[in-house]
């Protein structure tokens, strides 16, 4: 475990090194390094005055002990995430869940069997993938700016410039958040909605976000802003707190029963409507008067469809 850890750490290195290092023979040496590649550590040679051996592709992580229970609990933690359509990692996960599944003993991989169809952590199915997760994500760590295709109701598709700060998922979406350069202020983009993305040519500095976390993202500054007011019923509230996008504008009583007070875009008014509707009697609208109208503009549409004759 030591010689995996060390040749993971220098990546590159000759075998009088770690001779000279361990205080063992060069052949003790290369007797250990064959048994680390039995092992699935990818090591490469190369022979000449200059050579010597190199670790290639990913790292490979010494063993680690695990419990029945512990073992159980990453299984079907990695489990829960078949239900999304796209993952960052995808592929890594379901190699995850094979190791994890074959080298159990027989008795846990009967457990977990039993456990398969009783136990499940269930998000809604969505058809729609998001393809480029795995950069989003790395632009996000790494804080690199991204030229993307993203297409939205209202504009339709076009190029953006953004850098990402998170992505996170909801109800079986992919959202990212990101600094748009174009918007000038961090903006919530569905990643199933972003056909490409690589990393931007054009020069444009990256933003210094680091201070910026998941826990704490950062709210986009309403365009034409307009003041929202909203009661909500302890079942308005139950609801509300299901949508992410509203935590922050949720105050809660004691009650259970909440309130809305916040400034929003007034270009988002047919969202809002569309969403309070489906609150139904769980909340009452005090203000703007603008969306007060357009749910009854809504409404009156909807009740014209269905009082037509079948």
């Amino acid at each position: 475990m030591e010689l995996m850890m060390t040749v993971n750490r220098k990546r590159r290195f000759k075998v009088q090194e770690l001779a000279d290092e361990f205080g063992v023979s060069t052949r003790t040496i290369l007797r250990d390094l064959q048994e680390l590649s039995e092992l699935g550590v990818p090591l490469y040679s190369e022979v000449g005055p200059h050579g010597g051996y190199q670790v290639i592709r990913e790292r490979v992580l010494p063993p680690i002990a695990f419990t029945e229970e512990e073992a159980v609990a990453m299984f079907f933690a990695v489990h829960a995430l078949r239900h999304y359509s796209s993952l960052p990692f995808e592929t890594e996960s379901a190699s995850a869940l094979n190791k994890f599944y074959l080298h159990m003993p027989g008795d846990v991989r009967d457990r977990i069997d039993g456990m398969k169809d009783r136990v499940d952590f269930v998000t809604p199915t969505r058809r729609s993938e998001a393809p480029c997760l795995s950069i989003l994500l790395e632009a996000a760590v790494q804080q690199k700016v991204l030229a993307i295709q993203y297409e939205s109701k209202e504009e339709g598709e076009r190029s953006r410039l953004i850098q990402p700060v998170c992505i996170y998922a909801n109800t079986g979406l992919w959202y990212c958040t990101a600094y748009c350069f174009l918007r000038r202020g961090f903006r919530v983009f569905r990643c199933d909605r972003v056909s490409e993305a690589s990393y931007d040519e054009s020069g444009t500095e990256p933003l210094d976000l680091g201070a910026v976390r998941l826990s704490r993202r950062e709210e986009a500054v309403p365009r034409n802003p307009i003041r929202l007011r909203a009661e909500l019923s302890r079942s308005g509230v139950q609801r509300c707190e299901a949508e992410l996008w509203l935590a922050s504008m949720l105050a809660v009583r004691e009650d259970g029963s909440g309130s809305i007070d916040k400034d929003v875009s007034r270009d988002d008014i047919p969202f809002y409507a569309e969403f309070f509707i489906g609150l139904g009697d769980g909340v009452v609208l005090e203000e703007p008067r603008e969306l007060r109208e357009a749910i009854r503009r809504r409404l009156s549409e909807l009740q014209a469809r269905y009082s037509e004759p079948g």
